[in-house]
């Protein structure tokens, strides 16, 4: 699904990430930790697709990053990104939002998404009408409406309360159980109690 060996990176001068080598399997949910500065945002954003690496070798669904002649077609069939801070635009409804991101032929599946994560009450509705936890939950529609094989959240949670951060991390366990592959970075050790694989960030270093 996605393998690295002897990924670095450097933003100009200053090395960030050192000769990484990783493997992710398809269905895992990968816990990425560390502290701030650790370089777990940077090594997200690569296996991601958002950044390439300044040297090393990297594969996402058996493609090298150079093969893929479309990233953006890529990204939207086969990705779903979810972020600390939901990125919904004010203006569009809730119902409008999720439909901005799909493929054509999964427009049709957007009520009954909604529906699943509780929320279909809220089609109509306008993010700055709804709760946190409601909106993280569009959100995470909006990650799984093209049923991505790869769901990448980076502090999924840093905005919400133990209860809504609780209902995330069950929503993306069972995207898991339904055959997705999940990567988790976070500061929120919580994220264990649903990894199958976890892997640790120390100064730009697989630990």
């Amino acid at each position: 699904m996605i393998k690295t060996s002897n990924i670095s990176h450097f933003y100009g001068k200053e090395q960030v990430l050192y000769d990484l080598s990783l493997e992710i399997k398809e269905g895992e949910f990968v816990f990425l930790s560390g502290d701030s500065g650790s370089g777990k945002s940077t090594l997200l954003s690569i296996l991601s697709t958002l950044l390439k690496p300044s040297r090393g070798e990297f594969l996402i669904d058996n493609f090298h990053m150079d093969e893929i002649s479309n990233l953006d077609k890529f990204r939207q069939k086969n990705i779903g990104f979810v972020f600390q801070f939901h990125y919904l635009i004010n203006y569009l409804s809730v119902y409008e939002n999720i439909a901005l991101a799909a493929i054509d032929e999964k427009k049709k599946n957007i009520s009954r998404l909604l529906e699943q994560l509780g929320i279909l009450e809220l089609a109509k509705r306008y993010p700055n009408e709804i709760s946190g936890g409601q909106r993280q939950r569009v959100a995470l529609a909006r990650a799984l409406i093209n049923e991505p094989k790869i769901i990448f959240a980076d502090e999924p949670t840093g905005s919400l309360d133990s209860k809504n951060s609780a209902i995330v991390y069950e929503l993306l366990a069972k995207c898991v159980k339904n055959g997705t592959t999940v990567v988790v970075a976070s500061h929120d050790m919580k994220v264990e109690e649903y990894a199958t694989k976890k892997l640790r960030m120390v100064d730009g270093k697989l630990q």
